[in-house]
C-alpha cells in the first residue's frame, strides 16, 4: 500500500531513490494570496546554480497554463511561482522534466552549507592527486623509459581514479543531468574533455604508448574547482538576510481568554480578535490595537528613528516593534502571516529575487561557450579523420582542442579578482558579503542615503551640560542618577554625567511610560521628562533662566530647575564622502523616516540636494524602484531595520557595522569604521576590479583565439594543452594580484562633524 498523500506524485532522483512530490492540495495550502486573484508558491530547488539554470526554469514555467510569472532567487535556491485559478499548475512536474528536483520551500530548513563542504573536499582531493601525478610526470619527462615509464603511467592512472570519481563527480553529475533532459551547460565540455583525456591516457598506458595525459585531466579539475569554490563562497554570504529578519518575530505570546485564563500560544495560532499581553522588554508578536496600558515603543523597525514613540490605549502597534517601558494589552488585528513583519520579509524576498536576475560578466560571456567548444572539437575530429583516416590521431587532436579551450581562465577571471578586491577592502575597514556586488557597485549612477544612524550617528548626546549654572551641577547629578533607571536614549545621554557628589539620596524611583521618571527624597519630589508633566506648576512662557526652550526638563516639587538639549552628530567625513561621490559622477539623495525639518538640516549641512522624509520601509523600497524604472543603478546606504527592504531592492547596498543585524545581513558591503569615506572608497575599488575582470576575460578570449587554431592544426598534444591551460589561469591570477598594489585616494578633509541640537523629550520624538 502506498504511503503517499492523495494526489501526490512520485519521482526518481539521480541516485535511483523514489521521492514524493507535493500534491496539489499541499501546494495550495502552502501558497498565499498576493492580490488580484493571484497565488504565490515558493519552491526550493537546491541544484540551481547558474544563469543558464535561471533562464531554463523561468522560460519553462512561464509556458504553463495559468502561470503568470516565475522568478528564481539564486542566493536562496528558491523559485517563486505566481498563478491563478482553481487548478494548481504542474510546475513541480515541469521542473522535474528539466532535471531539477523541487519541494516546498521551508525557511527554517536552512542549515549547514553542504555544497561548500563538498567543494572544499573536492579541491583537496584534486590538488593532492594533481601534485602527485605531476611529480610522476616529471620523471617521465626527464627520460624514464620502458617498464619504469609504464609503471609511472599505471600509478598515475590509479591516483587519478579517486580524483575523477569524487572531485570530478561534481561536474559529471551536473553534465549528465543536463544531457538526459536535453540541455547543455558549462559542465558538459568539462566532463567530456576530462573523460576523453583519461580514456585516451589509459589506452596509451595499456598499449605501452609514449604519452599519457593523466596530469592534464586532474589539473584541469583542480583549477576549475578552485574557481567554483571561490564563486560559491562569495554568493553564499548573501543568503542570511531573510532568515535573520524572520528571527525578529516573537515565537509566541500570552493570550488573555474571556474567562480570565491565560495561555501561551505559538505566534502561528494567534488569530485576529485575541487579546494579548505584551510585557516590557518583549516584541509585539502581531499587528494590533492597544486596549489597555501606555508605554514607549522602539519603532526603529518601522521608522528607522532611535527615539521611542509613546503609545496609549486606542493606538495601533505593529509586529516586530519593541515594548520598552510598560505592560500593554493589545487586540490582534491580523494573523502573523499578514503582519507588518511578514510583509517586511516578503519585501526582502522580492528584492533578493530581483538581484538574482543580475547576470555576471562571466555568465554573459559563457552563454555560448559549450556549444561552440563541442562543435569545434567535433569538426576537428571529422576533419582529421577525412584527411588522414587515423582515428587515434583525430581523437588525440580533438581532446587537445577540448582541454585547451577549457574555461579555467574564464572560471577564475571573476572570483579571483573579487577575492583580491575583498581583501583590499577589508584592509580598509570594509567587508564584502556578495562577490557580484562589486560588479553592481561599479555600475551605479545614484546613491541613496538613510539619515539617522547612517549620515548621522543616531546616538543622542547632551550638549548643554556646560551651560548649566555651576551652582546647579547638583541638579545635573540628580538627573543623571534618575536617568540611570531608564533605557530611553535621552536617559542614557543624561546618565553619562553621573558622579557628582553632594546630591540628595533618592528614596524611590519609578518610570511613567510616555511621561518620564519620578523620584522622591526626604523632602522633595523630582521629575525628569516631558515638560508639561514634570513642571506641573510652571506656566506658559517658561520658568525663569532654568526654563527656556527644551523638551526634556528636571523639576523639583513641580517647578523646572534645569532644561536639557541633545544633539546628533553627522558621521566623520560625511560631507567629504558626498562630495567624492558627486565627483565620481554619482547623484546623491537622502531618504528618511524623520521629520522634514530634521532631514532638511542634515541635507543642507552635507550638501545633499534632494531628500524625501517621513517614509515607511515599503515607501523607501518603492522610491528605489521608481529610480530603477527610470533607468538608474541605485546604491542604498542604510543602517536601520526599516532599511532592510530598501537595501535589498537597490542595485547594490552598504551598511555601517553599527547597523542592526538584519541591516548588515541584507547589505552587500559593511564598513567597520565611523567615517563614510568607505562608500566612495568601495566604489573606487569596485570600478578598478571591474576593469581587471574585463581584462582577465579578454586574456581568456585572446588565449583561445591563439591556442585553438594551433590545436586544430595538430601542433598541440593534450599534455601541452594542459600546460597552456594552466599558464592562462596563472596569467589571470597574476593580473588580478595587481589590485593588491592599489592605494586608495585620501579622502578630502573637511571641518569637524556638525552637531545639531535636538530638543526632543524623554517621552516622545520632537
Amino acid at each position: 500500500m502506498s504511503c503517499c498523500a492523495p494526489g501526490a506524485e512520485q519521482a526518481m532522483d539521480l541516485t535511483g531513490t523514489t521521492s514524493v512530490l507535493p500534491s496539489g492540495q499541499e501546494i495550495r495550502l502552502a501558497s498565499r494570496l498576493v492580490g488580484d486573484g493571484l497565488r504565490q508558491t515558493d519552491l526550493s530547488v537546491p541544484t540551481v546554480h547558474c544563469a543558464a539554470c535561471i533562464q531554463a526554469i523561468e522560460t519553462a514555467l512561464a509556458k504553463l497554463d495559468n502561470v503568470e510569472d516565475a522568478r528564481v532567487n539564486l542566493s536562496t535556491k528558491r523559485v517563486s511561482v505566481r498563478w491563478r485559478g482553481e487548478e494548481v499548475p504542474s510546475f513541480v512536474a515541469a521542473l522535474g522534466r528539466l532535471g531539477y528536483d523541487a519541494h516546498l520551500f521551508d525557511p527554517e530548513a536552512a542549515g549547514k552549507d553542504k555544497t561548500l563542504s563538498e567543494l572544499i573536499r573536492a579541491v583537496a582531493v584534486a590538488g593532492f592527486a594533481a601534485g602527485n601525478i605531476m611529480l610522476l610526470s616529471v620523471s617521465v619527462w626527464s627520460g624514464a623509459e620502458g617498464a619504469t615509464r609504464g609503471l609511472f603511467h599505471w600509478v598515475s592512472a590509479l591516483i587519478a581514479i579517486p580524483a575523477l570519481t569524487f572531485a570530478g563527480g561534481i561536474f559529471f553529475r551536473s553534465a549528465w543531468n543536463a544531457l538526459r533532459h536535453g540541455r547543455m551547460n558549462m559542465d558538459v565540455p568539462i566532463a567530456v574533455g576530462v573523460s576523453l583525456a583519461y580514456a585516451m591516457s589509459l589506452y596509451e598506458t595499456i598499449n605501452h604508448g609514449d604519452h599519457a595525459y593523466f596530469d592534464a585531466s586532474v589539473s584541469l579539475l583542480f583549477f576549475l574547482l578552485i574557481g567554483r569554490t571561490l564563486d560559491h563562497v562569495m554568493r553564499e554570504r548573501a543568503r542570511t538576510a531573510v532568515k535573520g529578519l524572520s528571527q525578529l518575530a516573537a515565537r509566541g505570546a500570552m493570550v488573555l481568554r474571556g474567562d480570565g485564563a491565560r495561555d501561551y500560544l505559538p505566534v502561528g495560532e494567534i488569530e485576529p480578535g485575541m487579546h494579548l499581553l505584551v510585557a516590557a522588554g518583549e516584541r509585539v508578536p502581531v499587528d494590533g490595537r492597544i486596549i489597555r496600558g501606555a508605554s514607549d515603543l522602539d519603532c526603529s523597525l518601522v521608522s528607522g528613528e532611535s527615539t521611542p514613540k509613546t503609545v496609549t490605549s486606542g493606538q495601533q502597534v505593529q509586529a516586530g516593534t519593541l515594548n520598552l517601558t510598560g505592560p500593554l494589552t493589545i487586540e490582534a488585528t491580523a494573523a502573523a502571516k499578514d503582519s507588518f513583519l511578514a510583509e517586511m520579509v516578503r519585501l526582502m524576498e522580492a528584492a533578493e529575487g530581483g538581484r538574482a536576475h543580475y547576470r555576471r560578466i562571466a555568465d554573459r560571456v559563457s552563454a555560448l561557450y559549450a556549444p561552440v567548444v563541442h562543435l569545434t572539437a567535433f569538426v576537428t575530429f571529422l576533419g582529421w579523420m577525412a584527411v588522414t583516416g587515423d582515428w587515434h590521431r583525430a581523437v588525440t587532436i580533438a581532446i587537445a582542442v577540448l582541454i585547451i579551450t577549457c574555461p579555467c581562465a574564464l572560471g577564475l577571471a571573476v572570483p579571483i579578482v573579487q577575492v583580491v578586491a575583498a581583501r583590499r577592502l577589508f584592509e580598509n575597514g570594509i567587508m564584502v558579503k556578495d562577490g557580484s556586488a562589486m560588479e553592481r557597485l561599479a555600475a551605479i549612477d545614484t546613491a541613496v542615503f538613510d539619515k539617522t544612524g547612517t549620515l548621522t550617528l543616531g546616538q543622542p548626546r547632551l550638549v548643554n551640560a556646560s551651560t548649566i549654572d555651576p551652582a546647579m551641577l547638583a541638579m545635573l547629578a540628580i538627573a543623571a542618577d534618575m536617568a540611570a533607571h531608564s533605557r530611553h536614549p535621552f536617559s542614557k545621554a543624561i546618565a553619562a554625567f553621573a558622579g557628582f557628589a553632594g546630591q540628595p539620596k533618592l528614596e524611590a524611583v519609578s518610570e511613567h511610560p510616555g511621561l518620564g521618571i519620578e523620584a522622591t527624597t526626604a523632602d522633595s519630589t523630582w521629575r525628569l521628562g516631558r515638560r508639561g508633566w514634570a513642571g506641573w506648576k510652571a506656566r506658559t512662557g517658561g520658568e525663569g533662566k532654568y526654563g527656556g526652550y527644551g523638551g526634556t526638563v528636571l523639576s523639583k516639587n513641580g517647578r523646572i530647575v534645569a532644561s536639557f538639549t541633545f544633539e546628533d552628530a553627522t558621521r566623520a567625513d560625511a560631507k567629504a564622502a558626498v562630495g567624492q561621490l558627486k565627483d565620481a559622477g554619482v547623484s546623491v539623495e537622502m531618504l528618511s523616516g524623520d521629520t522634514p525639518d530634521a532631514c532638511g538640516d542634515v541635507a543642507r549641512i552635507l550638501g545633499i540636494g534632494r531628500f524625501v522624509s517621513a517614509l515607511l520601509p515599503s515607501e523607501k523600497a518603492e522610491r528605489i524602484e521608481v529610480l530603477t524604472k527610470a533607468g538608474h543603478k541605485v546604491l542604498m546606504v542604510g543602517d536601520g531595520l526599516n532599511d532592510t527592504p530598501a537595501l535589498g531592492a537597490a542595485h547594490v547596498s552598504i551598511a555601517p557595522a553599527t547597523a542592526a543585524d538584519i541591516g548588515r545581513n541584507a547589505a552587500d558591503f559593511v564598513f567597520l569604521r565611523e567615517s563614510l569615506s568607505a562608500v566612495p572608497l568601495a566604489l573606487d575599488v569596485s570600478r578598478k576590479a571591474g576593469r581587471l575582470i574585463r581584462q582577465n576575460i579578454a586574456i581568456a578570449i585572446i588565449y583561445n583565439a591563439v591556442a585553438v587554431p594551433i590545436a586544430i592544426l595538430g601542433h598541440v598534444t593534450p599534455l601541452i594543452a594542459a600546460i597552456a591551460m594552466s599558464a592562462s589561469s596563472l596569467l589571470v591570477i597574476g593580473n588580478a594580484s595587481r589590485l593588491q598594489s592599489f592605494v586608495p585616494d585620501e579622502p578630502r578633509r573637511t571641518a569637524p562633524p556638525d552637531r545639531r541640537p535636538h530638543t526632543g523629550t524623554l517621552a516622545q520624538p520632537s
